[in-house]
């Protein structure tokens, strides 16, 4: 309780600070006592056309049952009193909205200045409109709210299906025991306690004063105000330089794997790979688990839409996961309607691995595409979780997958996985494993590393294992987001671990696991957490890295994270959490840094020579707009090209001078034809009589092409 009410304090402490500013930028948060008159009449017209069809007051008496409280929802508990009869008084509770209405109100602005005020406020200040018809003059109100237990009750009838269990656990849960209520601490003793006694909450330990506002998370829809150097720059997602528009992505991943990195690089990927193999006559067969999903999602449009194209589709879909569970049985009986094979997750098990599998036939046989993510398929989240997701149709991974799905069809068969590591069987052992080869070559006097990224870590025996591979002198950086259980105390001192957090613009979400392994090193991406959950009692999948770029890619995101100077916090034995200020003299902040790193390696600019009289470079520049690159357009004709720029196109070409003379153009004929030059020579001639030059060229940062035909495109992606 204390720990409790210590936190509410600084949260409350934290918000003045906020609020203190957004006053130093002329930003200002007021009430409903700070509104002048215009702002009042504002507020009104606001509240009778938008607020007040959404509100229902809810008049309490000692007589009448206490009303039922949604959980999580914020109320406004009001007092009505008599200014002539102290003892003609009543009490109402108002639910307030927050999907039809937003939480916050933008004034109009005054001398610059920006006014904002809590739909709350709102409330407030027309509580004598909403109560007109009551002889009350005073109007009081205190916020409240209450937290339920969310915990599940399945019964064990074998009669029902888990989806019948989960539903009728999910409407007990609406109604479950209240656990918690916060109330605003100005709220007058007497009125609290009534609420209390109605509800059967002690005070002591169920109840917890706040401030005047609750439900902070509502600042997530906050509106877009102020100078644009009030807010994060806008990093717009780049597509991965091996999948311009237009590309099917199956051929791609027949000679490559692909690493996608959340929200760095675009969900629309994953969205093009299912939605390929949901029309592609040659695939016979789709998998995928899931865990959440988007309100809206297009994964499971897609899905349907295999399912009406005709394919075996196989939808793991987890009912258990936590306040998604109606949300999950909502879309397994579309997609069980729809045809496709809908299996709710092992039973005793949470599946929380994140899977695709496709199966296509080809020449005679059939092979396996797969995709195996740290994040959940949602193309929101997408948006703000830092995540990995790896596409490939490497047998050793893609077989194996497949074994996946096969279990989870049967899940009485144990399956031996090659290249997988999937617990509840074989994670725990392998990672142990891992470690202990790291300790024999401590031991043995060679370079021993460990770098391991996850969001919490306080599976006590992963924990022993990292205290044992320190006293070895094993090397190891550990990237906690979330939970870190390892103590470091004086008598368990760790000299070779360092541990850091990362908080910043996007939740860090990815499991990176690197072992040094004598120099080959070995690195795995997962969906588990070193937690007994994940080790013991869930379907997890780490998958190993084989591609030596993509290996190369997640060991610079480590990297670049392990050097941040800026967002990066200093996991200590006291909690003190200090950031890291090492090497100052230059700021490193990791998201930033690993942004500009994708875009350095992924975001390709393709540069056009460009004739817009010739019917063949419009061609070329209407296909490269079709695929979505971002174009440097440049029309020598009017803007010249210099020699400089020739000789670097040629020679990013492979081709020789002559190559990219227009033969066909009349000068040539008359001035040029049958005549010797030299390399030099013809392109001094090129850049004199840019007409003479073949068009049109596409110039990419490595290579070069005449685009005749505009496929020629495709050689330099």
């Amino acid at each position: 309780q204390k720990t409790v009410s210590d936190q509410q304090e600084k949260v409350q402490e934290i918000f003045k600070n906020i609020l203190s500013e957004l006053n130093q930028n002329n930003i200002f948060f007021i009430n409903e006592k700070d509104l002048s008159h215009d702002q009042g009449v504002f507020v009104k017209k606001y509240f009778y056309e938008r607020v007040l069809p959404n509100l229902v007051p809810i008049m309490l008496t000692n007589k009448n049952k206490f009303p039922y409280l949604k959980d999580l929802s914020v109320y406004l508990a009001v007092k009505l009193s008599n200014s002539t009869d102290p003892k003609d008084f009543a009490y109402s509770l108002i639910r307030i909205p927050t999907i039809s209405v937003s939480r916050f109100l933008v004034l109009p602005k005054e001398k610059k200045k920006t006014y904002i005020i809590f739909s709350d406020d709102v409330i407030r200040y027309c509580l004598n409109d909403l109560f007109f018809y009551f002889d009350y003059d005073i109007y009081e109100a205190y916020t409240i709210k209450i937290t339920r237990d969310a915990e599940l009750d399945i019964d064990d009838d074998i009669s029902k299906s888990l989806i019948e269990k989960i539903g009728t656990s999910l409407k007990k849960r609406k109604k479950g025991k209240p656990v918690r209520l916060i109330y605003d601490r100005d709220i007058p003793e007497d009125f609290l306690n009534f609420i209390l006694k109605k509800m059967n909450l002690g005070k002591e330990d169920n109840a917890s004063p706040g401030g005047r506002y609750h439900n902070h998370k509502d600042f997530m829809n906050f509106p877009e105000i102020g100078k644009k150097k009030h807010y994060y720059p806008k990093l717009p997602p780049f597509r991965n330089k091996h999948l311009p528009l237009n590309t099917s992505i199956l051929r791609v991943l027949r000679n490559k794997d692909i690493i996608l990195h959340y929200p760095y690089q675009t969900f629309n990927h994953f969205l093009d790979f299912l939605r390929e193999a949901a029309i592609d006559p040659q695939v016979i067969r789709i998998g995928i688990t899931i865990y959440r999903v988007a309100e809206d999602s297009k994964v499971i449009n897609a899905l349907l839409n295999a399912v009406r194209n005709g394919k075996d589709v196989t939808v793991v879909v987890e009912l258990q996961a936590r306040f998604d569970e109606e949300a999950n049985i909502h879309w397994s009986n579309m997609l069980q309607e729809e045809g496709a094979t809908v299996i709710n997750g092992v039973p005793g098990m949470k599946v929380h691995s994140k899977l695709a599998w496709v199966k296509r036939e080809e020449e005679n046989s059939t092979r396996n595409y797969a995709y195996v993510g740290t994040g959940n398929f949602h193309e929101k989240t997408a948006r703000i979780y830092a995540d990995e997701g790896l596409l490939t149709a490497d047998p050793r991974i893609a077989d194996d997958i497949e074994k996946v799905f096969d279990f989870f069809k049967q899940n009485y068969k144990l399956h031996r996985y090659e290249h997988l590591i999937v617990s509840p069987f074989y994670m725990r052992d392998h990672f142990t494993d891992m470690i202990e080869n790291e300790i024999e070559l401590a031991k043995q006097g060679k370079d021993a590393r460990m770098i391991l990224k996850m969001n919490s870590l306080i599976d006590p025996e992963m924990m022993a294992q990292i205290y044992k591979a320190d006293r070895a002198g094993v090397k190891t950086d550990l990237i906690i987001r979330g939970i870190m259980g390892l103590p470091i105390d004086g008598k368990k001192c760790l000299k070779n671990v360092t541990a850091i957090s990362i908080v910043d613009k996007y939740l860090e979400h990815s499991r990176i696991f690197l072992f040094g392994n004598g120099g080959d090193e070995k690195m795995y991406i997962a969906s588990a957490d070193w937690m007994p959950r994940n080790l013991n009692r869930r379907i997890e999948v780490a998958c190993p890295i084989y591609d030596k770029d993509i290996k190369k890619e997640l060991k610079e995101l480590l990297m670049i994270q392990l050097k941040d100077n800026t967002k990066a916090r200093i996991l200590d034995p006291l909690l003190t959490n200090k950031y890291n200020n090492k090497n100052k003299e230059n700021n490193f902040r990791a998201q930033e840094d690993y942004y500009n790193y994708i875009k350095k390696k992924h975001h390709i600019i393709m540069k056009i020579y460009h004739n817009p009289h010739c019917a063949q470079s419009r061609e070329g520049l209407r296909y490269l707009e079709k695929k979505g690159y971002e174009l440097e357009v440049k029309k020598y004709l009017t803007e010249g090209i210099t020699e400089e720029e020739l000789r670097d196109i040629i020679s990013r070409s492979g081709k020789k001078p002559f190559d990219f003379v227009r033969t066909q153009e009349k000068e040539y004929k008359e001035l040029y034809k049958n005549r010797k030059f030299t390399d030099d020579e013809w392109i001094k001639v090129l850049a004199e009589n840019p007409r003479l030059l073949q068009r049109p060229i596409v110039v990419n940062k490595n290579r070069s092409v005449l685009a005749i035909p505009p496929k020629e495109i495709d050689k330099i992606i």
